[in-house]
């Protein structure tokens, strides 16, 4: 995987990851994930991001959540 696929500039949407060199942030690639859209619909809806983008998205967020962080989880009834 290339290095640098993920951003983070102030200067870009306010400093959340991106995708180098877009202004789509990782944040947009899960949701469109978790939404249920394909690695090939969130290709087609923007085509200039590549397969690799999309799973270095999926790999920071992985390597995001193995902070010694609880996330507490609420069961709605």
């Amino acid at each position: 995987m290339e290095p640098n696929i993920i951003i983070s500039d102030p200067n870009i949407m306010m400093g959340k990851p991106i995708i180098a060199n877009t202004r789509i942030t990782v944040e947009i690639v899960l949701e469109k994930l978790a939404e249920g859209e394909s690695i090939e619909q969130i290709l087609e809806s923007y085509p200039h991001l590549n397969r690799e983008s999309i799973l270095a998205a999926l790999s920071f967020a992985a390597k995001a959540l193995k902070a010694d962080v609880i996330y507490p989880v609420t069961i709605e009834k």
